[in-house]
């Protein structure tokens, strides 16, 4: 009897906690998206499981190295994406991911001509509805830290549009086990307004 009790308050703080971060990730995510400097969409692939995400970004008006060759700036990132697994083992289930990300990026001081290259690094949260995404795969939490390294372009005349290719983490960075994580690669396509 004092199993079931404790299983029953368990599963309720569960919900509670999932209730909570959910949220804070809407609060955060209609402030950012309301103050957006950019929209974004990706599509990815790794681990049996493709991956699509629309974001929503704001920039840092915070600049560093100004004076030198290379700039290093950023923004805040504000995305919500599907995950649809196809693994021949079965029990595949889709999964929304809600994700909050600060963004660093490297970029040249002066732009010359119509193209630009870029680096960015980042590591954020993310909240994934499902976290069993197929039969073997099991992330064992709803949050999940997120990092990414990529390289791009920035094209335009006004350099308003971005293409990217990077590649994207997300585990629960061992504060549970299993914790096999997850690596997508993915394309990206922003335009800044």
């Amino acid at each position: 009897m004092y199993n079931r009790v404790e299983t029953t308050t368990d599963f309720g703080m569960t919900i509670v906690k999932s209730i909570l971060i959910f949220l804070v990730f809407g609060l955060v995510a209609i402030r950012s998206v309301l103050a957006a400097d950019a929209i974004s969409v990706e599509a990815g692939y790794g681990s049996h499981t493709d991956m699509a995400r629309l974001t929503w970004s704001s920039a840092w008006s915070k600049q560093w190295f100004t004076d030198h060759d290379w700039v290093l700036g950023g923004y805040w990132d504000v995305g919500l994406g599907r995950w649809n697994p196809h693994d021949a083992a079965g029990g595949n289930h889709e999964v929304t991911d809600f994700g909050l990300t600060p963004v660093w990026r490297l970029r040249p001081s002066q732009y010359y001509g119509t193209i630009s290259p870029f680096a960015e690094l980042a590591v954020g949260v993310h909240y994934i509805s499902d976290h069993e995404i197929y039969t073997g795969r099991d992330m064992s939490t709803h949050f999940q830290f997120g990092d990414h390294i990529g390289a791009g372009l920035t094209l335009g005349q006004n350099h308003d549009w971005d293409v990217m290719l990077r590649l994207q983490h997300l585990s629960n960075a061992g504060l549970q086990n299993p914790n096999p994580g997850i690596n997508f690669y993915q394309v990206r396509l922003s335009h800044w307004y």
